[in-house]
């Protein structure tokens, strides 16, 4: 105790200055041993008042203080801030401290799987998009909205690379285009009586009953919902048709825009072009805009359910579509347009235009109890695999147990922690994770040639 005393004394010159140091160290060590409760407190909402005591002390601690204090702050801070990342994630409905006076927010957990592999092919030309709590917009009533993408590209591999680093970036610029005050409570746009007007005012309803003597039912809650899901559409197809738009300027080198004078450019850059099927969940809903031939199906109640269909150039619209404007579609090893490309729609491919278009088309799944996961795969898959066979196999790696002992832990990501000691969500996380690793081993077993990308996203746990 001496020699400490000492040394402090020659570091600051003044017995008054060390007992003061001192002072503020056991503060700091009875403030770390009640880190813990403080990081409980916070989360609740409440304030510490030892906790901002410390706080203001740190601020005004001038630089004549001990040298060994600054390294103690940052040694509370830093476990404080640990406790509150490490352990378990947080429930799914766990509320935020709002430090606005507004009501606090809810915690969204996005509980998904994903693996992305060139398998047999030379080339890797598939990318996969996860964006979990991409934006709050005021469509979605400023709820998180989580976006999944799948790119299968096709002649090279910048497109899909483009659409993997973008297509969400123009997504939510056109989500948070809509002003609140241009949305109503239900999260649909608000009629306005300079643009917009009810069909029937309540006179006129009460005319055409007694006219026609029939019942006219007009649902105002249907026609909100109409309204919202026009509001999805256009951003979705505004964002694919942006998305075009870049693909087409850039060149297989990475450079956008301009003339690019590298060997690339030119022809070798507008043969290129991808698939994209893209998933955005909201607590209440499923929205799926697919361009190509990959693919979003759903497992329900013990169902497969397609959200969304392929393009293909025999598919009897899209072979009606492709020959007014001047195209055709020829067998060779399958449907393709002008014999060279095997979907109808797609992202890039200039030298296709305006035969093959990007416009997606887009579908609204309201989201029920019984859902039970998501798939989002490229063709790469779903050229072997059936709908059901897959929706069964994520099933019951989902929902029926571990499915380490069925999985080549070789070709998957280790971990050491034993699954019991894991979180309910982290679990989940780990299931999806085997449920993309087996569909792809699958996939690879019934001898697929191409690149394969899946998602799974457990949609009991992703709120």
């Amino acid at each position: 105790m001496a020699e400490i005393w000492l040394g402090t004394m020659s570091n600051q010159g003044s017995p008054e200055k060390c007992r003061e140091a001192r002072r503020r160290r056991i503060e700091m060590r009875r403030y770390f041993t009640s880190s813990a409760t403080v990081t409980v407190t916070a989360a609740s909402g409440e304030t510490s008042t030892e906790d901002n005591r410390n706080r203001k002390e740190k601020r005004t601690e001038t630089p004549e203080g001990p040298t060994d204090g600054g390294k103690r702050n940052r040694l509370i801070e830093t476990s404080a801030s640990s406790s509150t990342s490490s352990g378990e994630l947080p429930e799914l409905s766990s509320p935020i401290p709002s430090t606005s006076g507004e009501a606090p927010a809810v915690v969204s957990v996005a509980v998904f799987g994903s693996i992305s592999v060139s398998g047999r092919s030379r080339e890797m030309e598939d990318a996969i998009s996860e964006r979990p709590g991409l934006c709050r917009p005021a469509i979605a009533c400023r709820k998180p909205v989580h976006f999944f993408g799948v790119y299968d590209g096709h002649g090279g591999a910048h497109v899909a690379k483009l659409c993997k680093e973008r297509m969400h970036m123009f997504l939510e610029e056109e989500l948070m285009k809509e002003e609140p005050q241009e949305l109503d409570e239900s999260g649909g746009p608000a009629a306005s009586s300079s643009t917009q007007s009810p069909p029937f005012t309540h006179h006129q309803r009460q005319e055409l009953h007694q006219q026609s003597g029939a019942a006219v039912v007009i649902n105002d809650e249907e026609e909100k919902e109409e309204r919202r899901k026009g509001k999805w559409r256009v951003a979705m197809e505004r964002s694919f048709e942006k998305m075009d738009e870049l693909a087409l300027m850039a060149c297989a080198c990475g450079s956008i825009g301009g003339r690019c004078g590298c060997d690339r450019a030119g022809l070798s850059s507008e043969i290129v072009g991808s698939t994209a099927v893209v998933a955005v969940l909201t607590p209440d809903r499923l929205l799926v805009a697919n361009c190509g031939d990959s693919r979003a199906v759903l497992s329900r109640g013990g169902r497969a359910i397609p959200l969304s269909s392929d393009h293909k150039p025999d598919r009897p619209d899209e072979l009606e579509r492709i020959e007014a404007a001047g195209g055709r579609v020829i067998f060779l090893n399958g449907a393709r347009v002008l014999g060279i490309l095997a979907m109808s729609r797609a992202l890039g491919d200039k030298y296709l235009k305006p035969i093959v278009i990007s416009q997606p088309e887009v579908s609204f799944t309201k989201r029920m109890p019984e859902d039970e996961c998501l798939i989002l795969a490229s063709d790469g898959l779903w050229d072997v695999l059936s709908n059901d066979v897959a929706c069964d196999i994520a099933r019951r790696c989902l929902f029926e147990g571990s499915t380490s002992s069925a999985v080549d832990l070789n070709t998957l990501p280790s971990t050491e922690t034993p699954e019991e000691n894991l979180s309910e969500v982290q679990r989940s996380q780990s299931r999806c994770s085997l449920a993309a690793a087996l569909l792809t081993r699958l996939a690879l077993g019934r001898k697929s040639s191409d690149n394969i990308s899946v998602i799974v996203i457990d949609l009991k746990r992703t709120a």
